[in-house]
């Protein structure tokens, strides 16, 4: 078995002297430092989170996020979001690791400037109707529980028709990572010029890649990130219910699939995935722990996520993030109703990188601490 103590042959070992202290410090003058004595903390044995798991009720954050509707306009705000703060990311407004989080607000008759980043952005349509998006010219309608990206750099912007319903979906950015490779950057149109142009007909992408197992041949997309810019509830529900009539769930996710890229079957966009998950009634997942870090918010039913032996019981619309490598396991309190899980995710950089490390609860499920 592996020793991992600290104080064995290969890892920092060296005891402080008075004259080492004196060495430390004239390094420290010159902005520099001696490896040994920050070794052992910036590698350590196992992968090492700095993210807390959070848990964000919305029944009570709701009120906020309307009473935000009343104080600022989006031309005001330019976003007139909500964001969500781990509580040990605060300086990067990270909601989990490299991910920001928010929940956005959109009244009928509203709409956002367009704008456009190098942060790579989704939603996930939490509640209202005759919600619509534009990205890149196209005019996409938008339900609730859709999955909708606004890739890096493309053009963009957010509205609800005026005889629609007040809409609020949660955002999805990899800001904070755009941020420490010192990348980001924005614009925006013109106020003058109403926004962008819409340069094919409504819903053109949904529609162009609408049925799994099949894509169009007339054209060829160039771009590095998924032609589809919006993902149906409808028909990720029915995949996951199809799925689930032939096969038994996984022990650990229930019966998961991850949104993907029709032409390549890849992640749809270079830096952050997503995932929707349905647990079975009164399953209840193992525990293990993987890299990576995912924000989460309850689709549709109810039951409790266990991380890193905390307990937390959510209700729909609940959001809740697990962090890099902390044991998790998820349970369907209801006797009767499934459990749709709904994340977005870095795991598109860290296969990339090559970073993904996954393992099992040594015991099949964790003690609950709290």
């Amino acid at each position: 078995m592996e020793n991992k103590s600290n104080d064995i042959y290969g890892r920092s070992r060296v005891k402080n002297t008075d004259e080492l202290d004196k060495y430390y410090s004239d390094l420290q003058s010159m902005d520099t430092g001696a490896l040994w004595t920050v070794a052992n903390d910036i590698e350590p044995w196992e992968p090492h989170t700095i993210s807390a798991p959070m848990f964000w009720d919305y029944e009570k954050l709701r009120p906020y996020v309307l009473e935000a509707a009343r104080l600022v306009t989006p031309g005001e705000a330019g976003r007139r979001v909500v964001y969500l703060q781990n509580k040990n990311r605060i300086k990067e407004k990270a909601a989990v690791g490299w991910l920001y989080a928010g929940v956005q607000i959109t009244q009928p008759g509203e709409f956002t400037p367009a704008h456009r980043h190098v942060a790579a952005a989704l939603r996930f349509i939490m509640e209202g109707s005759k919600g619509y998006t534009i990205v890149d010219g196209n005019k996409i309608d938008l339900e609730a529980r859709d999955f909708v990206i606004t890739p890096n750099g493309v053009w963009h912007e957010h509205g609800v028709a005026k005889d629609g319903e007040t809409c609020i979906w949660m955002d999805g950015l990899d800001i904070p990572l755009a941020n420490a490779l010192e990348a980001n950057d924005y614009g925006v149109l013109a106020e003058e010029t109403g926004g962008q142009e819409e340069v094919v007909p409504r819903n053109y992408s949904p529609n162009r890649y609408s049925e799994a197992g099949v894509i169009p041949m007339d054209k060829k997309w160039d771009k590095p990130y998924s032609p589809m810019f919006r993902y149906p509830w409808k028909t990720t529900q029915k995949a996951l219910q199809n799925m689930a009539k032939v096969s038994e769930p996984c022990e650990f996710d229930g019966y998961l699939m991850r949104y993907s890229n029709p032409l390549t079957g890849g992640h749809p966009m270079q830096t952050m995935g997503a995932s929707m998950q349905m647990l079975p009634p009164k399953m209840h997942t193992k525990a293990h722990k993987h890299t990576g870090s995912f924000m989460f918010q309850v689709a549709m039913g109810k039951g409790a996520v266990i991380i890193n032996g905390k307990r937390y019981d959510f209700k729909e619309k609940d959001m809740f993030c697990i962090p890099s490598w902390l044991y998790h396991e998820f349970v369907n309190t209801s006797e009767t109703e499934e459990l749709y899980l709904f994340n977005f995710n870095d795991l598109p950089t860290i296969e990339k990188l090559d970073y993904y490390q996954e393992k099992e609860h040594p015991e099949g499920h964790q003690k609950i601490t709290s």
